[in-house]
């Protein structure tokens, strides 16, 4: 009988590969080293120039470092000399080469050994000793890979076209149309992966019926010539092909025959609804695929005959010849989450946290019993429709940069990569949080890979501690400093994790937290015991987890399928009918694989959704009543409410199919404790003091060995800090079960030995963090898709006299606007009890416009009942009554004609609930809410957003003490004000004026005019903002209340300082803001009928006044100028969409096309979810080219939106820069060019629009909107 072969688990990270090689007789070997293939090593005394000796390759296989290139590297890093390795002798670790190197190697220099072998066919070389010119065994190979997450990143894959439906050629450079900075005054979009895309001359309607056949010969014709413009890789991505894939085979088969190898079609890689990520995610593939299988088959030549299964961002492994582009993308971390749910499930553990920390991120993952899937998401920049695990990853690792802003110390999200790595590697890198560790003897340096250069760290502690001295006059040791920038590190990663349980309804406490990587084990029990965690779970594979849960993973086959239908409208034995059909291929393919049918599991799903929604939860089939009752249950569990009377829609069928591998974990437990004695003494500095603390190796604690921190465990691949108040067993299989013992206590000594600099980089990430579950809880619960899916809302904490702490910014047009609404509700109500809630979106009191409803919780001490705190949060209703739906009437002439009026009103006071009284304000004439029970449902859960929000932060004080939170609120808004003065000292001491216009919808142009003086090294403000000169309140409803200047003013200081600013009412507090009664500050009328219209003011003249306010300063030419606000629907239902435009030109570089701008950075309705839900088809959505100024640096172009209408429609239009102000240029270069509406009627007619206005439509006209262009920058050459 054959003896089995050597199995390889490895799997190849940014910065190391691991590797496990399990032997015949089932013993384990294992081996770490650079994913570059480079080994390094230091010279050792007794080396010359044509030796080198080092203790470190002691012990390495014989002669197995002959024939590998050796160069000698200088304490900078770069080469001094080179030669080859002709002899390696492993009982001395002496290299011997040939010739000579020309420099001779001193005694404590670097060298590196390099040879053309990828790193896991090097991995598996010295795992079996086997030198180069000796042959490799056939091997079965298990393996993990960035190779395609790298050329996702790095934008080295295949060169790529897209074939895709007439009109949309420019789908996936506009994408959902959002930006991806909010704060980047040059908005740059990342680059598309397609090179160039085809436009395919056919179209399917949402029903399926054919409005236009594909046209063979000239499909033919534009892919030959893609051909032969060297493409190599085609993606396939037509409108609906989801349900009716006819026209994508055709286009497949034409591709095939002129010559494409490489073909990705969407309805074969991602079969489900919604064609931007659908096809986002077939070019990825189509992207990816040829380099994976270039690497693959490099691979299959070094093991010939060999069995090559990769693993899938599923968590499952597949055979080398079914892994593909999309697949590719988690495929390391993925291995990570199966490897830790294992090892949790092993000692007992349901629930478990996933701690990844490496070289350049974390990932951060849940496990309750079984693993926790996305299916749609974003990853490296791309969105990705995908069965995928959900992995929530942050740039913090070993490698983050630490770095000084001014006011703030700042770790991350730069990192030092793998090269020139931290500055410890002696190759001239920054200050890392790798070298934090190792400059605090949290390493233990005699079991790194090679020698790390404590000099090189402690020259740039040095330098750090002078620059924040400098800026601060505050005197900070080096070690004071590194433990502070740690402390930050781990307020980054706790907030991480937050992202992964809390915003998921999930507590931390109740979780097991499981540290993997090569950095998290010395930073777990700090992360632990700040998220309440009391138990952590340290493998003997921990520094290489990925690898050993890729060793643990099973093979998996999944297939998918759309289909949107209602519940009601389908039996099971329908569905029973379409799993049996679904399931057949990846069956076949396991079988085909070598499973018997016993070994094969099948796991059949629904994707299920409230109609009318965005977001599908993952069922398990059953029957149709189970199917329901268990559906209801989870959207209750997640979203805490079922509605009433909405349909269930069946959005896809999932078969997910196992070939399980049979590998069961033996049960680990504990065992009779003992107290072991540590190894040595070592010096660690940990909370201020500096120790001698215990050191264990990890190999010396046996089942039962019973030590308390602090202490450090040395281990192969990572090194274990246990810190005060934790104490550490061995179990039975060789985890480290660590167990805080310490009891709750608050850290005011703690805070207090800490620097102003790291509390407040610690304070403005725990208020933002908080700011951010308030956003997450309302998401989660609310019930329209304004909220859901658009994500039209912001959150807020303020203090107790309603001054904004921290903001999570989503729509910047919210952005400081909240607090004059919390001091509004304060001033009206002085006596606000506990448990009070406040609802309002009157724009005269802190209000934006009517649909902007924003809810207001004061927060009180739980013993005194003293006021602390306020939380807020602000979402735009979709309808909220008026006399058009939508609530934004384009002609509306007073407020009372644009919705329903909420006014400082109760919703709840002194214990009671006023839900009934709130419903009857929303349901009163004249102009009632059609959607009251909508209303109602997102303001309970704006109720339940600031009740999080609350509940975080008396758990902060409870924590830090009161008067530490109050002290920590001033000093981060403090840290605002000065960044802002610093940024308004750059103009010197100067008056800039500067006007622009808004079109009202009765043809006049409206001044915004606003005069900065500029003010620097004095007592007040740094600068004065007047914007005496603007219009007079108008007719219409471009009025704009102080509110919404005030967020303008706020966001164009965000742009100004160009860096990380917690927004807050800090940073208004270096300005002064001078406004009169009229278009800027209308003034109220004593009932709404009575009070000017405003519509549109928070939309419109939103972005004027930043147009405005960026004229002046110079630094950059309009934007569009505009939301494009577009509105439709009749006595059933009401739609509404901004559209984006072009970005203005900066100094920096041209601007963006086809973009948000400013004030909105709302999604776009995908095309075929607009489809299918309205009576609408849209027969175009691009990038409308040239209408970008020009000039050296030229605008963004805007876009061209055409839809035609299917029923009779009420339509409704509010958009600026129709004429005559088109956006501005600066510094001589032009304006782009003016937004164009236009209506096509059925009949043939075609009729301007203007810019403001309300029309019903018939079926067949068709709406052409054509948005503005960007100024350009600057006389082109």
């Amino acid at each position: 009988m054959l003896e089995p072969p050597w199995e390889f688990w490895i799997d190849v990270g940014g910065t190391f590969t691991d590797c496990l090689a399990k032997n015949p007789d089932g013993s384990i070997r294992r081996h770490k080293l650079l994913s570059s293939a480079v080994t390094k090593g230091t010279v050792a005394s007794g080396s010359s120039s044509d030796r080198i000796v080092d203790p470190s390759r002691i012990s390495d296989p014989a002669n197995f470092w002959s024939g590998f290139s050796c160069t000698l590297l200088s304490e900078e890093g770069t080469a001094l000399s080179e030669s080859t390795v002709v002899a390696f002798e492993p009982q001395t670790g002496e290299l011997r080469l040939a010739p000579a190197l020309e420099v001779p190697p001193l005694a404590g220099s670097t060298y590196e050994l390099r040879c053309k072998l990828e790193a896991p066919i090097l991995a598996i070389r010295y795992l079996l000793g086997l030198p180069l010119n000796e042959s490799l065994p056939p091997v079965r190979l298990r393996l993990g890979t960035t190779r395609g997450t790298n050329a996702l990143l790095t934008r080295t894959g295949a060169h790529t076209a897209l074939a895709i439906t007439r009109g949309f050629g420019d789908l996936l450079e506009i994408g959902s149309q959002e930006r991806p900075d909010l704060f980047a005054l040059r908005v740059v979009k990342p680059p598309p992966l397609a090179e160039r895309s085809v436009e395919i001359d056919e179209r399917v309607a949402a029903d399926g019926s054919i409005l236009r056949s594909p046209d063979h010969v000239d499909i033919r014709s534009q892919l030959s010539e893609l051909k032969s413009d060297g493409i190599e890789s085609l993606a396939i991505c037509l409108m609906h092909a989801d349900l009716y894939p006819e026209h994508e085979l055709i286009v497949e088969q034409i591709a095939r025959e002129v010559g494409f190898r490489e073909i990705s079609r969407s309805s074969d890689v991602a079969p489900l609804v919604k064609i931007v990520p659908r096809a986002e995610t077939t070019v990825v593939d189509a992207y990816l695929c040829p380099v994976l299988r270039d690497y693959l088959d490099h691979l299959h030549n070094s093991l010939p005959g060999s069995q090559i299964r990769l693993m899938t961002s599923a968590g499952g492994l597949v055979g080398s010849e079914a892994f593909r582009g999309h697949m590719s993308v988690l495929s390391g971390p993925a291995g990570g989450v199966v490897g830790y749910a294992q090892i949790a499930a092993a000692t007992g553990f349901e629930r478990a946290i996933g701690f990844d920390m490496g070289g350049t991120s974390t990932d951060v993952s849940r496990f309750d019993g079984t693993y926790e899937y996305e299916y749609e998401t974003r990853k490296a920049g791309v969105r990705l429709v995908t069965p995928m695990l959900a992995i929530n990853t942050v740039a913090a690792g070993g490698g983050s940069i630490c770095r000084f802003d001014g006011t703030q110390l700042t770790v991350g999200p730069e990192s030092a990569g793998a090269d020139p790595g931290p500055a410890c590697y002696g190759r001239g890198g920054p200050l890392t949080v790798t070298d934090l560790n190792f400059f605090l003897g949290r390493i233990a340096v005699d079991r790194f890979p090679f020698r790390l250069d404590r000099k090189a760290v402690e020259r740039q502690l040095d330098s750090l501690t002078t620059e924040v001295l400098t800026a601060t006059g505050e005197t900070l040791t080096c070690g004071e400093l590194a433990e502070g920038l740690l402390t930050i590190a781990n307020a980054n990663m706790v907030r991480a994790i937050r992202g992964v349980s809390i915003a998921k309804g999930a507590d931390p406490a109740d979780y097991l937290l499981v540290p993997f990587g090569g950095a998290a084990a010395q930073h777990v029990c700090a992360v632990a015991r700040e998220l309440g965690i009391k138990k952590i779970l340290n493998h003997p594979d921990s520094g290489i987890l990925s690898a050993y849960g890729i060793g643990q993973a099973d093979v998996v086959r999944h297939a998918a399928r759309g289909l949107s239908q209602l519940v009601d409208a389908i039996d099971h034995t329908m569905l029973a009918s379409m799993f049996d059909e679904l399931e057949c291929s990846p069956l076949a393919e396991l079988v085909a694989e070598g499973f018997a049918t016993e070994q094969i599991e099948i796991h059949q799903t629904l994707d299920m959704r409230y109609s009318g929604t965005d977001v599908p939860l993952n069922v398990s089939f059953g029957t149709i009543a189970d199917v329901v009752a268990t559906f209801e249950s989870l959207h209750r569990q997640q979203f805490g409410y079922v509605p009433a009377d909405k349909p269930i829609e069946l959005v896809a069928l999932r078969v997910e199919a196992l070939g399980k591998t049979g590998r069961l974990l033996t049960p680990s437990t504990q065992c009779p404790a003992r107290h072991i004695p540590p190894t040595s003494q070592t010096a660690c500095r940990l909370s201020g003091h500096e120790l001698q603390i215990s050191r264990y190796d990890r190999e010396a604690l046996a089942p039962g060995a019973l030590l308390t921190g602090p202490a450090v465990i040395a281990d192969i691949h990572s090194t274990i800090l246990v810190e005060t108040g934790w104490q550490c067993e061995t179990l039975s299989g060789g985890e480290l079960l660590l167990t805080d013992i310490l009891p709750e206590q608050s850290v005011v000594e703690e805070v207090a030995q800490q620097s102003e600099a790291v509390m407040l980089a610690v304070f403005n990430n725990l208020f933002a963090g908080i700011a951010e579950q308030m956003g997450h809880v309302l998401r989660r619960t609310a019930l329209s898709v304004n909220v859901k899916e658009r994500l039209d809302y912001s959150c807020a904490v303020f203090t107790a006299t309603g001054e904004l702490v921290a903001n999570a910014p989503h729509v910047p047009v919210h952005l400081g606007a909240m607090g004059a609404t919390v001091r509004a509700v304060l001033a009206e109500n002085p006596e606000l009890a506990p448990g009070d809630v406040y609802v309002s979106n009157d724009p005269y009191r802190g209000g934006s416009h009517l649909p902007d409803v924003t809810v207001v919780t004061p927060v009180h001490d739980s013993q005194s009942g003293d006021l602390l705190f306020f939380t807020a949060c602000r979402a735009h209703h979709a309808e909220i009554g008026g006399v058009r739906p939508g609530s934004m009437p384009p002609n509306s002439r007073s407020l009372g004609e644009e919705g329903v009026l909420i006014s400082n009103f109760a919703l709840v006071r002194n214990g009671s609930s006023r839900d009934a009284e709130l419903k009857q304000l929303l349901s009163h004439p004249p102009y009632p809410s059609r959607r009251v029970e909508e209303n109602l449902a997102d303001v309970r859960a704006q109720v339940a957003a600031n009740q999080q929000g609350a509940r975080e932060l008396l758990e902060l004080v409870e924590r830090y003490t009161l008067a530490v939170v109050q002290e920590k609120m001033r000093g981060i808004q403090d840290s605002a004000t000065t960044k802002v003065q610093q940024a308004l000292a750059r103009f010197g001491k100067q008056t800039r004026t500067f006007t622009d216009y808004l079109e009202t919808a009765e043809g006049e142009s409206v001044p915004i005019c606003v005069t900065f003086t500029f003010q620097p090294d004095t007592d007040g403000a740094a600068a004065i903002i007047d914007f005496t000169g603007s219009g007079p309140v108008v007719v219409g409803n471009l009025n704009a209340n102080p509110a919404i200047v005030s967020a303008a003013v706020l966001y164009v200081l965000r742009l100004l300082v160009d860096e990380h600013l917690p927004l807050n009412e800090g940073a208004l507090r270096a300005v002064e803001i001078i406004l009169h009664p009229g278009l800027l500050n209308p003034p109220p009328g004593d009932f709404p009928a009575a009070s000017p219209a405003v519509a549109a003011g928070n939309v419109e003249s939103s972005q004027r006044v930043v147009d405005v306010l960026l004229g002046a300063l110079g630094v950059a030419a309009a934007s569009q100028g505009t939301m494009n606000n577009l509105l439709f629907g009749n006595s059933e239902f009401g739609y509404y969409e901004t559209i984006c435009g072009g970005s203005g030109a900066t100094p920096d570089g041209p601007g963006a096309s086809a973009v948000q701008v400013h004030m909105t950075n709302t999604r776009a309705t995908d095309p075929e979810i607009l489809e299918r839900r309205l009576p609408v088809r849209l027969l175009e959505f691009s990038t409308r080219y040239g209408s970008g100024g020009e000039g050296k640096h030229r605008g963004g172009d805007g876009v061209v939106r055409r839809l035609e209408f299917l029923a009779p429609l009420e339509l409704s239009l509010i958009t600026e820069r129709r004429g005559p102000h088109a956006p501005y240029g600066i510094n001589g270069g032009k304006s782009g060019q003016l937004g164009e509406n236009i209506l096509q009627y059925a009949h043939g007619t075609e009729v301007d629009l203007p810019g403001i206005c309300e029309i019903n439509v018939e079926p067949g006209d068709v709406l052409i909107i054509k948005t503005p262009g960007g100024g350009g920058w600057k006389k082109s050459n």
